[in-house]
C-alpha cells in the first residue's frame, strides 16, 4: 500500500486497519508511524476485538487510537458487518469520550439492510446525525438490499439514501464502492458509481457526495 501511494499519489490514499491486540502505547505508536508514511485514516473492525471487549473500553487501545486520531486530524472508519444495532452504544461511547475526534465514518450505509432489523438500526443511524463528526459512506449498496431490492437499487435509494441525505446533508456523505467485491455484482464498479451519481441533481450536493467530502476528510488527490 505504501508503495502504491508513493507511486500514484494522485490516485491512492491509505486507510490502515487497527489491530486491537496491541497495547494502547504500541497502537498509538503504530498509528503515528503509519501517518508519517502517508496514511490518512484508520478503520475499526469491531469483530477483531476479543469477546466482551469494546472499542470504547477506557483502558483499551481502541479508545487510545480514537483519541489520538482526533489530535492528528485523522478519520476513523467503523465497519459494522453484522449490523449497526450491535455497536450503536459502543460508537456513541467513543463519540462522548473523545468529542475532539472530528471524523467518524460509518461504512456501507451502516449495514442497515432492508428488513425489520435493518430498519430499526437505520433509525439509530439517523439519530447519529446530531453528532457533527459522524459521516456515512454510500457504498456496497448490494449489501443493504435485504433480499427485497437489486440493481439499480431503487428501494435502497428511497429508504436509505434519500433519508440520509436529508438528515446528514451531502457534506457528510461520501461515495464508496466496496472494491473489489463490487466488480462481482450486477452493474459492477461503473454501475455502482453511475447509480449514486444519478440520485443527486447536478450541483454542489453531487460534487460533495461524489468526491468533495472525501477530499475534505482525506486530503486532495490533485
Amino acid at each position: 500500500m505504501i508503495n502504491a501511494m508513493k507511486q500514484y499519489p494522485n490516485k491512492f490514499k491509505g486507510m490502515m486497519l487497527h489491530d486491537p491486540s496491541l497495547s494502547p502505547d504500541a497502537a498509538v505508536e503504530n498509528l503515528e508511524e503509519l501517518v508519517k508514511q502517508g496514511f490518512v485514516g484508520v478503520r475499526f473492525n469491531p469483530y477483531l476485538w476479543e469477546d466482551g471487549r469494546l472499542m470504547s473500553d477506557d483502558s483499551g487501545c481502541g479508545l487510545a487510537v480514537y483519541k489520538r486520531c482526533g489530535e492528528l486530524g485523522i478519520a476513523v472508519g467503523i465497519m459494522c458487518f453484522k449490523g449497526l444495532g450491535l455497536h450503536i452504544n459502543d460508537i456513541e461511547s467513543l463519540i462522548s469520550k473523545s468529542p475532539k475526534t472530528t471524523s467518524l465514518i460509518l461504512d456501507h450505509l451502516g449495514f442497515c439492510a432492508l428488513n425489520d432489523e435493518g430498519d430499526a438500526a437505520f433509525e439509530q443511524l439517523l439519530g447519529l446525525a446530531t453528532h457533527e463528526n459522524v459521516y456515512v459512506k454510500i457504498s456496497a449498496l448490494f449489501r443493504n438490499t435485504g433480499d427485497v431490492d437489486s440493481f439499480p437499487f431503487d428501494k435502497v435509494r428511497s429508504k436509505r439514501f434519500d433519508p440520509l441525505l436529508d438528515a446528514f446533508g451531502a457534506d457528510r456523505l461520501l461515495m464508496g464502492s466496496d472494491f473489489p467485491f463490487v466488480t462481482e455484482t450486477e452493474g459492477g464498479y461503473k454501475g455502482a458509481i453511475d447509480t449514486v451519481n444519478s440520485w443527486i441533481a447536478k450541483g454542489k450536493d453531487r460534487d460533495a457526495v461524489m468526491g468533495e467530502t472525501a477530499e475534505r476528510l482525506f486530503g486532495s488527490w490533485s
